[in-house]
């Protein structure tokens, strides 16, 4: 949020807040809350947070800051919709949250359909929200970062025990149930280091002696270089910069082959994982989207601003991805070939990432 924002959002109350936001989903029915908060001037998270003590239609409850402790108690729940985004990218995912650990500095969730990394610094306030819908209430679970913008959801679905739901709002409901949400301004990431202050031999040589894609950041930070910039110094064998186009060109040749992916799709509190194939591709204005039972997709084609080939050494092969950047050098995407440790890269998704023209028009 700008400081104009801020200053918008501290002068507003709470009732006068959610008053705006009636109104407005009066001329706009389907305006998600993200939307509707930056129309109002304000962080998703103090629109939700008016919500608390509301009675009939939408309401909600502040519940107790426990960093990603919550996401312990989600397992009883069975399948939910899962929900990670960052400004430019939608990732939902429909399945139980299995396999979890929570640790005070990073967490698991390790379900063959719900996946996901969790970085908890950054869940600093959660809200459960009651809609009433045609098919009824629906509740979720809703994270916010500092700055009140959205780091995870979880919604209901048909499949989901609802008593183990409430009985989760409940455990979790805090004694703080004010109305009121004081946003902090956003962290902005650091300015990169000139080009000629970054060790380039070392940092290829290190690079090349990968022996696990994770080791990628350690490698980033031990050189104190950004991604982008990385990408940019290392050279052909290590990164490949490729055409805008190569996103949906990726996504059509994975389902016409039938080539299981991995999307990767994250902010800097929670990164969620698609493994599996992708069916059915739709273009809808800027937006390209995955519309598949269990997994949905919705990225905005017009934010991508450069996307990579990279090339990470592993002891089990090479692994390749296609990384998307928007105008803030943010990776907002990732799409890999699906694979397991120890197993080594599907040819055929080896195949299109060799396939995708290169943005000086050859080919990877």
């Amino acid at each position: 949020m700008t400081a104009v924002a801020m200053a918008r959002e501290s002068a507003k109350t709470a009732a006068a807040l959610r008053q705006a936001w009636i109104d407005l989903k009066r001329e706009k029915a389907q305006l998600r809350a993200r939307d509707a908060a930056e129309a109002l001037g304000v962080s998703e998270a103090a629109l939700i947070a008016s919500l608390c003590g509301a009675s009939g239609g939408a309401r909600a409850l502040r519940l107790r800051e426990a960093g990603a402790d919550i996401v312990r108690d989600v397992p009883p729940l069975g399948p939910v919709m899962a929900l990670t985004r960052n400004e430019n990218c939608v990732h939902e995912k429909i399945g139980p949250y299995l396999d979890v650990s929570i640790n005070p500095g990073n967490g698991l969730v390790l379900g063959e359909l719900i996946d996901l990394r969790i970085f908890p610094a950054h869940w600093r306030h959660a809200f459960a929200v009651m809609e009433e819908t045609k098919e009824g209430l629906r509740r979720s679970i809703q994270v916010f970062d500092a700055s009140g913008t959205a780091v995870h959801k979880i919604f209901q679905k048909p499949q989901t025990n609802l008593d183990a739901f409430d009985k989760l709002i409940d455990a979790w409901t805090g004694d703080d149930q004010s109305p009121e949400f004081h946003a902090l301004p956003p962290i902005y990431k650091r300015k990169d280091r000139r080009d000629s202050e970054i060790d380039l031999s070392g940092l290829r040589s290190h690079w090349a002696a990968l022996q696990d894609t994770h080791d990628f950041f350690g490698m980033l930070r031990d050189f104190d270089v950004g991604r982008l910039q990385a990408l940019r110094l290392a050279g052909p064998d290590f990164a490949q910069r490729v055409q805008l186009s190569s996103l949906a060109q990726s996504l059509e040749l994975a389902q016409a082959d039938s080539t299981p992916i991995m999307v990767f799709v994250g902010n800097p509190g929670c990164i969620q994982i698609h493994s599996g194939p992708v069916l059915n591709l739709k273009r809808m204005g800027p937006w390209f989207n995955v519309l598949d039972p269990d997994f949905n997709l919705h990225l905005r084609e017009d934010k991508i601003t450069s996307a990579w080939i990279v090339y990470k050494p592993t002891r089990d092969g090479t692994v390749t991805s296609l990384e998307l950047y928007d105008n803030s050098d943010f990776c907002f995407a990732q799409l890999f070939g699906a694979r397991k440790p120890g197993k080594p890269e599907l040819q055929g998704w080896r195949n299109i990432a060799a396939a995708l023209p290169r943005a000086d028009g050859g080919v990877a």
